[in-house]
């Protein structure tokens, strides 16, 4: 999941369970406990092996055998950082105990943990013991519409929060809700995920009757921030739900493909797409390739799916299955297929995993990784497939040949 909902996330949960005392710095504890196990892409950003965001991301600072230990450091530095900035400032400000910002910052970690559990990434939740990637796949990477279940409430909170200036305030989010929203619908259009713009209306609707019918009596500002961020959170906690649901409806449509043609499965799973919790991803790994689906629980009809062919074995695929990063990428991959392709006197093996594209005629597909031989078989680099329909020597990210 993206770092801003997880910092988004945490922010609510603060607000929702530990702002009745030092609410300040406990939300500033909630909200960095939540995107604080993204600190491993520096690990990426640092490195020149090509695989460090297969090799580290998602590793030991996501895992829950790490978070007493980051959660108590972080707790510790906290309660240091606060005590040094009120004796420079001369300012008495309040900060939980050790004790509570473990807890705080436990929760934030946690949190972050179990919802990129949700995506279809992968997490080794019990790194260093385990390096298994659990991945549930009810969540999309970038889901706007949980972002949003997770944001306005506490927008919403700030405009009721002073009955004197609400309307003012609410005008003013109101604008930038249903703003955000049609940025939402262009990017999504943008990436071939379009949705109607009756959803945008819809969504204007909500965002109206939440900035302005709670200012009738000043209801709004009687909740209180706690009761509004507490309901943001049970109906995010009901979206999770129903695409829980949602993904058990959509791998019934998958294993009923997979039984009814006899598939000699290696893997099965249905992913999420966007723009919503109706649209799936099937895929089912076989020993020659991957049947593919993209699909929407909106229809009656079966899943149809199409094949992803392996290509067939020959010497330069299996000179490369026997490359420790090659290995590497198959451990990362849950649909790998492999192609085999002759550029002038180079020999490219190329490895994708479907899961991260809806369709043959998308392309080039995130995370696809190739290996170059010259015509005699000597390796001649790897690295990832950046941009365009083949490898070539200015398209990757490349690992040293010595």
């Amino acid at each position: 999941m993206d770092p801003v909902t997880h910092g988004i996330a945490g922010a609510l949960i603060g607000k929702s369970f530990f702002s009745k005392r030092n609410a300040r710095v406990s939300i500033f504890a909630a909200t960095l406990g939540a995107v604080f196990p993204d600190v491993d892409i520096f690990v990426d950003a640092v490195s020149h092996d090509p695989l460090a965001i297969a090799r580290y991301h998602r590793g030991f600072t996501h895992s829950f055998v790490g978070l007493p230990i980051f959660a108590a450091a972080l707790a510790w530095l906290t309660r240091v950082g606060v005590s040094w900035y009120a004796k420079r400032t001369h300012r008495e400000i309040g900060c939980p105990s050790f004790a509570a910002l473990f807890v705080i910052y436990a929760v934030g970690i946690a949190s972050h943990i179990v919802l990129d559990g949700f995506t279809s990434f992968g997490t080794r939740m019990l790194n260093p013991f385990s390096t298994d990637r659990i991945a549930w796949d009810w969540l999309f990477i970038i889901d706007f519409a949980f972002t949003a279940l997770l944001l306005v409430p506490q927008l919403i909170a700030w405009v009721h929060d002073d009955p004197a200036v609400s309307n003012k305030r609410g005008s003013a989010i109101f604008v930038f809700l249903t703003i955000s929203a049609l940025g939402a619908w262009a990017l999504a259009s943008s990436a071939g995920f379009p949705f109607s713009l009756w959803v945008v209306a819809i969504a204007a609707g909500i965002f109206a009757a939440l900035c302005f019918l709670p200012t009738r009596g000043g209801w709004g500002s009687r909740v209180g921030r706690a009761r509004w961020c507490q309901a943001g959170f049970a109906v995010a906690c009901a979206y999770v739900i129903v695409c829980g649901t949602a993904h058990h409806a959509a791998m019934s449509r998958v294993r009923a493909f997979a039984d009814s043609h006899h598939a000699n499965i290696e893997r099965i799973g249905a992913l999420p797409l966007p723009p919503s919790f109706l649209d799936w991803n099937g895929m089912i790994l076989t020993q020659g390739g991957v049947y593919q689906s993209s699909f929407s629980l909106l229809s009656s009809r079966g899943a149809e799916f199409h094949f992803v062919p392996d290509s067939p074995p020959n010497q330069f695929i299996a000179e490369a299955a026997g490359l420790e990063p090659v290995q590497t990428y198959l451990w990362f991959a849950r649909f790998p297929v492999v192609r085999y392709f002759a550029d002038d006197d180079e020999n490219v093996v190329e490895y994708a995993d479907p899961r991260f594209f809806e369709g043959p005629e998308r392309r080039p597909m995130p995370f696809t990784f190739g290996v170059i031989f010259d015509a005699h078989g000597k390796l001649l680099h790897y690295g990832w497939i950046q941009r365009g329909p083949g490898l070539s020597r200015d398209a990757t990210t490349t690992g040293k040949v010595q």
